[in-house]
């Protein structure tokens, strides 16, 4: 009954919350959760991103949307995407991309990056035959290298002031869990 009462006045007070919206860390089952919306309200704040090829070809992702597939642990992230490339006419063209990925905890961000994003989905306007190929090829490998180690969640130190260490990662329908031990 102590603990109860204890855990009743002190739990409240020991739960960090950076926003109103945000979920944050639960000290009673040791996990911080961030919902999709709050993982999608984040992308969007961060994007677009771009990438070059050298002097060939640069891609950059706008309008990023975030899915979680709980029952595989991976994270999908779909795009607009736009290549520019002077061997182009015009000399850009668009497109969609889905990445699919998992994720890992980096202790020195600290963060939830992507890890070993691989590109599942990608589709470029207006070009066919062996041009499509070559810059579907290119266009993957530099989506896949933009968004390897992005960071999906960052949490700030405040949020990690317990010394709590990263036990695994799940994902959920709707949600990231990243349960402390």
């Amino acid at each position: 009954m102590l603990r109860a009462a204890l855990a009743a006045i002190w739990v409240p007070a020991l739960c960090v919350q950076a926003r109103p919206a945000r979920a944050g860390l639960n000290l009673l089952s040791n996990e911080f959760t961030a919902t999709r919306d709050e993982l999608q309200a984040e992308l969007a704040r961060r994007f677009p991103i771009a990438r070059r090829y050298g002097e060939l070809a640069s891609v950059s992702l706008h309008d990023p949307q975030l899915a979680l597939d709980g029952s595989a642990n991976r994270a999908t992230l779909a795009s607009r995407l736009v290549i520019a490339s002077p061997l182009l006419r015009p000399s850009s063209t668009g497109g969609r991309v889905a990445v699919s990925s998992g994720l890992r905890w980096d202790e020195a961000g600290p963060a939830v990056r992507l890890q070993d994003p691989c590109a599942e989905q990608l589709r470029i306007d207006g070009i066919t035959g062996v041009e499509a190929q070559n810059l579907e090829r290119i266009s993957a490998a530099l989506v896949q290298e933009a968004l390897q180690g992005y960071p999906l969640l960052t949490l700030r130190p405040e949020e990690l002031r317990f010394g709590l260490k990263v036990q695994r990662i799940t994902i959920g329908v709707d949600e990231i869990k990243v349960q402390f031990g």
